[in-house]
């Protein structure tokens, strides 16, 4: 006996010194909840597992074991504190095979379809259910919705939008619309809108509720409109809609559709998995590997939360929904067409990471990570609320640990984000810190690819991503976003300078630690590639391929850009702040920059825009750079890509760029690198550089006219300009993009910034509407519509000039402005001019032809009369002939100098007086003259200039046939 007992007692002993503590539990749809779960008796559900395994749970690993197959979840599975492993024993929820086993917050419904009409069926539906998505064959269908969705209008809202969605006229198409869903872009396009239908009123106008789903309250888009879930809507193949009072579910399949034989699901619950923990007793070491994930609700209604000062509001929730954890890791599953978040991570959590998955066709955001506001020092949630920066909490850093911190997205593939809603981004990080996102492709976003909504607390790495396809069908974004409108930030901008020169770390009170982005690639056509916005503050950027129009900096503190290559775009400075230690070196960029609401130098404490290499005309940069005090060491010319048809945009031996210390990194490691994601995933279209000549200008170089107005430069909002003065595209406006000190614009009370949307109650939606309206209101007191910091104000002015236009059909039919007699001063021109001599400009009469005119495509030709000293200037004006019946309008700056000596042609050289823009003529003759008010002066001037644009697309551009010119002296 003894020689039997020893061996046992030595295995018995060696299982407690090396204990391999292991359970294993099975859960299969051929399995039983009355089994024990082991090998050979799995058990039919998660919940039951979950159960079964908590009691192992902490004390050894624990695997539980999914077989194939579709797993309708009751109701939703939630993990407590109770069901955590640790670190060395953790808890595995694992597919047997990756993508068999699918979870589904559905169900299946059996049902007899019958024919109805125009090739919809029907059939009866369980009492008592509520249908928000229907489900065949896997494939999620559409609410009967009007306009019809078209999937070949990729980049417009809604796939398909239209102005009358819910008009009187439309509605009265509707027998009872109560249920239907509203769905309409912000005004400005800053995210979208929901309204749930309540029905008709007595005059039969639509009534609903809703629209909080957006930060900044402006309303409805006039155009960008849908509806869904109207019965009378249902027309197109693959529309449904479920009448719950008769429970009838009417459908028209899509061509070759067998209903018969179809599987339909319904979706039920909002969440399928639930972690439930707090920092105190947190949820730990699960792991969720493999899975499928199906049939979450959409929650466009519940999107109520707004976050800090952003455009969003949020839902706090997702078909996995993450709070008060540490350990989690949700890895290998396929998110598929859930109806609103795939993973929220909200509040106090550690350490999660989500890697491998395929996030696709979510109705909103891919990842969230939402900290708690209530961790935030001086919060403040809509735009508008302002701190008072003297009693704010100046202690850095958040008040409690209630956020995400110290998590990772990792080698994922998201794409089609936003399928419902109109504010979601691939991975949305808010009031967290410490989070990665890493190898990932995001693409086809209704808005941002990647969005950081304030700067609470930094420290985000972002690398190797490929981001691109985003902003699709909004606006004011980039693929790339963030805003950092913290403590520090305030609409009043000199409001914040004077506390921040007061105390420099002020920005950074929240943006505690530098988030970086590099190694990726972005591409936005629709926005910015990378777009650090409102008072983003505390980034580093460095070896990022930017294939749309560039980089935006607006705001912010330490902004480092460096080694990054724009091939096809700029960098976009906008409404800087002094001091702000902002460095944009060793980049490639494509053309010069594009500022906005900025002309002074910024190049003060440690800020530097310097040493970049730019494939366009030095000039053309230096124009803008000089203002700003940037740029003087850096060097143009062919940056020598290596391969740019086929995205590698490195630089041979020998490229200019090696000089300002630029130096090559892979362009081959962007995005997803998981085999099995890679071979599905998509890369970014590469632009041809064959729009952009070798030194960036074109073949045809266009040099704009500069409007001027009060003194002021008067320019037009485009591309997405509009971006920095807050404003839609439909509204538009003029903006005065530099009123220098001492001119009348500026004593008059207007800003460099300044954007007039109205004068005297007549809309404004660019510059030529400006001089339209301003050319027929003759009143010297105007009152103005001006935004001025995304602030709508009205200033009432008394202008000291006016322009007056007349038409005429004969050469002596002028009455207001009558045509002058002959004079001796002398006129010039640059270029050379054709057809009549110079000296009849100044003849005194009118004749039916050319006179000395510009050749087809000049633009800025300047006329230079000589007055022969300097004298006080009532007005100047000028007369043209509608020659071949295109070239009678005027389009003209006018400048002036008191110079004794000849200025020369450099309009940078002369005071500018005014633009006069009389708009298309069909009348013979057309005098313009720009005239001090009150019998006043212009200023006093020995040198005036004339500086035309072409009037006419016709040949290249056509300029004015100018007949006559002439100065009016104060008498």
């Amino acid at each position: 006996m003894k020689n039997h007992s020893l061996p046992i007692l030595g295995i018995l002993i060696g299982a407690i010194t090396t204990p391999a503590y292991a359970a294993d539990f099975f859960v299969s749809p051929d399995g039983s909840d009355a089994d024990s779960g082991l090998a050979g008796h799995p058990v039919a559900s998660l919940a039951v597992a979950k159960q079964k395994a908590r009691a192992h749970a902490g004390k050894e690993a624990v695997t539980i074991h999914v077989d194939d197959g579709i797993y309708y979840l009751p109701e939703t599975l939630v993990f407590s504190p109770a069901d955590s492993g640790t670190e060395a024993y953790p808890v595995l929820y694992k597919a047997h095979n990756e993508g068999g086993a699918v979870l589904s917050g559905g169900s299946e419904l059996k049902l007899q379809w019958t024919p109805d009409r125009d090739g919809i069926y029907k059939t009866t539906t369980p009492e008592g259910l509520e249908i928000d998505q229907l489900f065949i064959n896997g494939e999620n269908q559409r609410m009967a919705r009007y306009p019809n969705f078209d999937p070949e209008k990729k980049a417009e809202p809604y796939q398909g939008f239209a102005a009358d969605a819910f008009s009187k006229k439309r509605a009265a198409n509707w027998a009872d619309p109560t249920g239907g869903f509203i769905h309409s872009l912000h005004k400005a396009r800053w995210g979208g809108y929901h309204y749930r239908i309540t029905g008709k009123d007595e005059k039969g106008e639509v009534t609903y509720e809703g629209g909080w789903q957006n930060n900044r309250q402006m309303g409805m888009h006039k155009d960008f409109r849908m509806v869904e879930n109207i019965f009378e809507e249902l027309d197109a193949e693959g529309e449904w809609f479920h009448n719950a009072k008769t429970n009838t579910l009417y459908y028209k399949p899509v061509a070759g559709t067998d209903l018969n034989s179809a599987k339909v699901e319904v979706v039920r619950l909002h969440h399928l998995i639930e972690f439930k923990g707090s920092e105190a007793k947190p949820v730990k070491h699960i792991t969720l590997q493999g899975f499928v994930v199906r049939h979450a609700a959409r929650t466009f209604m519940d999107c109520k939360e707004p976050l800090l000062r952003s455009d969003w509001a949020i839902y706090r929730g997702g078909a996995y929904f993450l709070t008060g954890t540490e350990n989690i890791q949700i890895l290998d599953s396929e998110f598929d067409q859930v109806g609103g978040n795939a993973i929220f991570v909200n509040n106090y959590n550690r350490n999660v990471l989500v890697k491998g998955c395929h996030i696709h066709d979510t109705g909103a955001s891919g990842v969230c990570f939402v900290g708690d506001p209530n961790a935030v020092r001086d919060p403040l949630f809509e735009y508008h609320e302002t701190n008072d920066l003297s009693k704010i909490d100046r202690t850095p850093g958040p008040k409690t640990n209630n956020y995400p911190a110290d998590s990772a997205v990792e080698d994922c593939l998201i794409h089609k984000v936003g399928s419902v809603e109109r504010q979601p981004a691939g991975v949305q990080i808010s009031m967290a810190k410490g989070i990665t996102v890493r190898d990932a492709s995001i693409y086809d976003c209704a808005r941002a690819g990647i969005n950081i909504s304030e700067g609470t607390w930094g420290g985000h790495l972002i690398e190797r991503c490929d981001v691109f396809d985003t902003v699709l069908e909004t606006h004011d974004h980039g693929s790339f976003n963030s805003w950092g409108r913290d403590r520090f930030w305030h609409k009043d901008r000199s409001y914040s300078q004077k506390e921040i020169d007061k105390d420099p770390k002020l920005p950074f009170l929240d943006a505690m630690e530098t988030t970086v982005i590099r190694d990726s690639r972005w591409r936005c056509d629709h926005g910015w590639d990378i777009d650090l916005d409102d008072g983003s503050s505390n980034y580093d950027l460095y070896n990022n391929l930017m294939l749309g129009i560039g980089l935006k900096f607006r705001e912010g503190f330490r902004r480092h850009a460096w080694n990054n290559v724009a091939p096809f775009g700029q960098f976009h400075p906008h409404v800087w702040y002094d001091g702000s230690a902002d460095q944009v070196h060793a980049n490639i960029f494509a053309k010069e920059h594009k500022p906005a609401r900025m002309s002074k130098k910024f190049t003060s404490n440690e800020t530097m825009v310097d040493r970049n290499l730019y494939a366009a005309d030095k000039d053309a940069v230096m124009n803008k750079s000089a203002k700003l005090g940037w740029d003087g060491g850096s060097v143009f010319g062919d940056p020598m890509f290596v391969d740019p048809e086929n995205g590698d945009f490195r630089v041979k031996e020998g490229s200019p760029a090696l000089k300002v210390g630029f130096k090559n990194f892979p362009m081959d490691q962007f995005g997803v690198k998981k085999s099995s994601l890679k071979a599905i995933s998509r890369t970014p279209e590469i632009p041809s550089l064959d729009a952009v000549s070798a030194d960036g200008s074109g073949s045809n170089k266009v040099v704009p006219l500069v409007k001027i107005w009060l003194g002021a430069t008067v320019t037009d909002l485009e591309g997405e300009d509009f971006s920095a003065f807050g404003v839609s595209k439909e509204d538009g406006g003029a903006a005065l993009s530099d009123v220098p000190k001492g001119s009348a614009a500026a004593t008059l009370g207007l800003l460099s910034g300044d954007l007039i949307q109205g004068v005297d109650g007549k809309p404004v939606k660019g510059s030529t509407q400006l001089f339209e309206v301003l050319r027929n209101n003759s009143s010297i007191s105007i009152k103005l519509k001006v935004v001025r910091d995304q602030d709508v104000r009205e200033l009432q002015i008394q202008r000291p000039a006016v322009v007056e236009v007349e038409s005429s059909g004969t050469s002596g039919g002028f009455r207001k402005l009558p045509l002058r007699g002959a004079t001796e001063s002398k006129v010039s021109a640059k270029p050379k001019t054709g057809n009549q001599p110079l000296e009849s400009l100044t003849d005194g009469k009118l004749i039916e032809d050319f006179g000395p005119v510009f050749a087809n495509g000049v633009h800025v030709g300047s006329y230079k009369m000589d007055l022969g000293a300097v004298k006080p200037v009532a007005a100047v004006t000028s007369w043209s002939h509608n020659k071949g019946k295109s070239r009678g309008m005027q389009l003209l700056t006018i400048y002036g100098s008191n110079s004794a000596n000849d200025p020369g042609w450099k309009l940078g050289d002369y005071t500018p007086l005014g633009t006069i823009d009389t708009g298309a003529t069909k009348t013979n003759f057309t005098a313009a003259s720009l005239r001090a008010a009150g019998g006043q002066s212009l200023g006093e001037f020995r040198w005036i200039v004339w500086a035309v644009s072409p009037v006419s697309t016709s040949g290249g551009g056509e300029n004015t046939a100018f007949q006559e010119l002439a100065v009016e002296i104060v008498k």
